[in-house]
């Protein structure tokens, strides 16, 4: 926990990246199945085997269950693990309801409201889940489905009743909607894309673990977390990250569960990043690489249900 930041603002923040948290007793996290091989492509010579080879290593001994997605577009490469498992979203998906709300202003031809950007980006930069849920509601299903059509993430299934945290993704989805992010496409204009990396680019110290740890300075950093704790599969934990500068244009998306504790997800991921920024972007011993000021605190409230 940032030292500047007090214990109960700090606890406080770390509950609001879960979308939804049920207070009642968590059943024993159980075993993960064997985990699947890494796969990972490249027009660059020896990378996808150093990648495999990396992020292999960096999983080994680690309970709990993964899912991740890699992509670099300098070199063409593409890393996957568990890539169609779908996992209960937590606050990532509120990524998909910042890019489903400018989606739908643009085919309207306006600006966001002052209050929809305030909204906005307390849900980003801040992850509060109560400006989450008036987004969420003003919206609609009918819009957040037609945005995840036109984004083509065809097996992202918006939350019910409310629970937008319970929207089911996979890392698929999600490198498809950072993709969209972070290059010009038809679906998210180049303001919108500017926006949402913009926020992304402004969370909060305390909430900026995950696949950021390890990225050297020459890069931009942008990310949004996830974390859930419910009664099965322990700790949800999850963290999407874009990174580019000095040549470099690469994403990242990892999604994990089975976790005993909400840190021992965070480790697991960090882990999985640092190795993964090691090998796309070679480093000096002296270069500066970015290293989490703060640990998450695993303190939560209940949220009421969403809206």
């Amino acid at each position: 926990m940032d030292s500047r930041i007090p214990r109960r603002t700090g606890v406080l923040a770390a509950a609001l990246g879960a979308a939804l948290l049920v207070p009642t007793a968590v059943a024993a996290v159980p075993a993960a199945a064997a985990t699947p091989a890494v796969s990972c492509t490249s027009a660059k010579a020896g990378l996808a085997v150093k990648l495999q080879k990396d992020i292999t290593a960096a999983l080994a001994n680690r309970k709990g269950t993964v899912a991740l997605g890699v992509y670099d577009r300098g070199t063409n490469t593409t890393c996957t693990l568990r890539a169609t498992s779908s996992y209960d979203s937590a606050s990532t998906v509120k990524v998909t309801v910042l890019a489903t709300l400018l989606w739908d202003a643009k085919k309207h031809n306006r600006y966001l409201t002052s209050t929809e950007t305030k909204l906005a980006t307390a849900m980003i930069t801040k992850s509060d889940n109560a400006a989450t849920s008036t987004l969420w509601k003003q919206l609609g299903l009918t819009k957040i489905k037609g945005f995840l059509s036109a984004a083509g993430m065809t097996k992202t299934v918006p939350g019910t009743g409310g629970y937008w945290g319970l929207t089911q993704e996979n890392v698929t989805d999600e490198q498809k909607l950072l993709k969209l992010v972070t290059a010009k496409n038809s679906v998210l204009s180049d303001n919108s894309r500017a926006y949402i990396l913009k926020l992304m680019g402004e969370v909060i110290s305390a909430q900026r673990w995950g696949t950021p740890a390890g990225a050297p300075a020459t890069v931009a950093v942008h990310v949004k977390n996830g974390w859930l704790q419910r009664a099965t599969h322990g700790w949800r934990v999850h963290s999407l990250g874009t990174f580019d500068g000095a040549g470099h244009d690469y994403m990242m998306s990892v999604l994990t569960q089975d976790n005993a504790t909400m840190d021992y997800g965070v480790t697991t991921i960090q882990n999985v990043a640092k190795v993964i920024h090691k090998d796309l972007v070679p480093t000096t011993t002296a270069t500066k690489v970015y290293v989490p000021t703060s640990r998450p605190s695993e303190a939560f409230v209940a949220v009421p249900p969403q809206g």
